[in-house]
């Protein structure tokens, strides 16, 4: 699908970075953006500013194409309309429900796009449609606000619950939080908003509260959650029965009998994991709640368990890849715009992968290729392309239909060379003594160090 000579020309030289920047369009339409706004806002409004230039301008600083808002605004000041004092005033003020809008809206208009490339992952409990829930606290950020200048502890802005779609490999949901003292736990009501018919949630022991389990059972959908002592009345219905073993240890299962201060009741498996190594806590056994009926086998729950990991896997890629805890936003509401921004970056990146899964297979792109490497492309040529490449060439891929869409990511996907983004692993870090530190010698100077490395290396030859 031709859409211009100048994007031809991109797509033949850097296929990623245009596969990227054009699912950012897709997903970020303005029209849809500024929609949205006025559809959540309750006491916001839009004079000069509106929405959709905002998650522009951060969306630009989250890619890491400006190191930072200001930096990002100079550039697009003209565009903008509105003073810098303004801009912060805005962010600072965002509304939350508006940020959580944000991010399912674009999940979902991504989720679309990956079922039309038929490049979804294996599902962690086959015949299931899975969530994986859990929480991020942002990191802290710089004492720029005067009430944090005397303040000797480190300034949290927030936190957020996050609703992982392993299948899509998308963050569909989000649940943010002013408050980065206040408990996971509290947030649980909101959670349970989001759980539909079916559906199978996977969740650490700070979900195994009576709220959460019986909430879950009560909508007619299944969890799988580590137990956590103390949290739940409970008692054995049955001894244990070996299940088998998946791939970190031996599998065993009994029935328990769960209920409420209020009546209710609910019998399900109790699943003992029994590591073949401790946990980072030392832990060599694992205890799984899950209410999911016997043809699940024990091993399919506790292998699903063990993928739980793999939003803390996407985490990771939002600290690393994405700049979504950005330190100097201070204000709670513009540090989660942020990382609902991030969230939304992320969601690109998968989709961008998922395209690769449909052409070049599953475990080739899983195995070789590096979202750093996308995200570094996206960060220097988007700029480039922005300014060689009209604007209504990306309107027109903003207004594709998700079947439209994925075919021609498919077309721009064929044209990448895998082998300028492989993957380098390494093995693992062999472990070593620190050295005690001698107060009389406080420094070195590398320099010197390597200098005598090369003496003592010629003498021994």
């Amino acid at each position: 699908m031709l859409f211009s000579s100048v994007l031809e020309r991109f797509v033949e030289k850097s296929p990623l970075a245009v596969m990227a920047h054009a699912t950012i369009v897709y997903a970020l339409d303005a029209t849809s953006l500024d929609h949205l706004f006025r559809q959540h806002a309750s006491a916001q409004y839009e004079n000069k500013i509106t929405f959709s230039a905002l998650v522009d301008l951060m969306s630009l600083v989250v890619c890491q194409i400006h190191r930072s808002v200001n930096s990002a605004y100079a550039k697009a000041k003209q565009k903008i309309g509105a003073s810098l004092v303004a801009v912060y005033g805005k962010l600072r003020r965002t509304e939350l429900p508006i940020l959580t809008a944000l991010v399912a809206d674009t999940a979902q208009r991504l989720a679309a796009v990956v079922t039309e490339m038929q490049a979804e992952l294996p599902a962690p409990v086959p015949g299931y449609r899975v969530k994986i829930l859990d929480g991020n606290h942002l990191a802290a950020t710089e004492r720029r606000l005067k009430v944090l200048r005397g303040q000797p502890a480190a300034p949290l802005p927030g936190q957020a619950l996050v609703v992982y779609d392993p299948q899509r490999d998308l963050m569909t949901n989000i649940i943010p939080c002013e408050d980065g003292h206040a408990q996971e736990r509290s947030l649980i009501g909101a959670a349970l908003d989001l759980v539909r018919e079916g559906e199978v949630w996977i969740d650490d022991r700070n979900f195994c509260t009576t709220e959460f389990v019986f909430g879950v059972q009560g909508r007619k959908a299944y969890f799988i959650v580590r137990q956590h002592a103390g949290n739940l009345k409970w008692e054995e219905l049955s001894e244990w029965t070996r299940c088998g073993r998946c791939a970190t240890g031996e599998v065993y299962e009994q029935s328990v009998r769960l209920w409420t201060d209020d009546g209710r009741e609910m019998v399900c498996r109790r699943i003992k994991l029994k590591l073949d190594q401790p946990t980072r806590d030392g832990d060599t056994e694992l205890y799984i709640l899950t209410n999911l009926p016997r043809s699940v086998k024990a091993v399919v729950v506790a292998t699903a368990y063990r993928r739980r990991w793999t939003i803390e896997v996407g985490f990771q890629k939002l600290a690393t890849v994405l700049e979504s805890e950005i330190d100097t936003l201070a204000y709670p509401k513009a540090a989660l715009f942020g990382f609902a921004v991030g969230v939304a970056a992320y969601n690109v990146l998968s989709v961008v992968q998922a395209a690769l899964r449909s052409e070049y297979g599953r475990e080739r792109v899983q195995e070789e290729v590096s979202t750093y490497y996308i995200g570094e492309e996206l960060s220097v040529v988007s700029e480039g392309m922005k300014i060689a490449i009209p604007s209504t060439t990306w309107c027109k891929i903003a207004a594709l239909s998700a079947g439209e869409f994925s075919r021609w990511l498919r077309e721009v996907a064929r044209h990448v060379d895998l082998g300028q983004y492989k993957k380098h692993p390494r093995g693992p870090k062999k472990k070593q003594k620190k050295p005690r530190r001698d107060p009389k010698k406080p420094h070195v100077a590398t320099a010197r160090e390597l200098k005598s490395r090369k003496v003592v290396n010629k003498r021994s030859c």
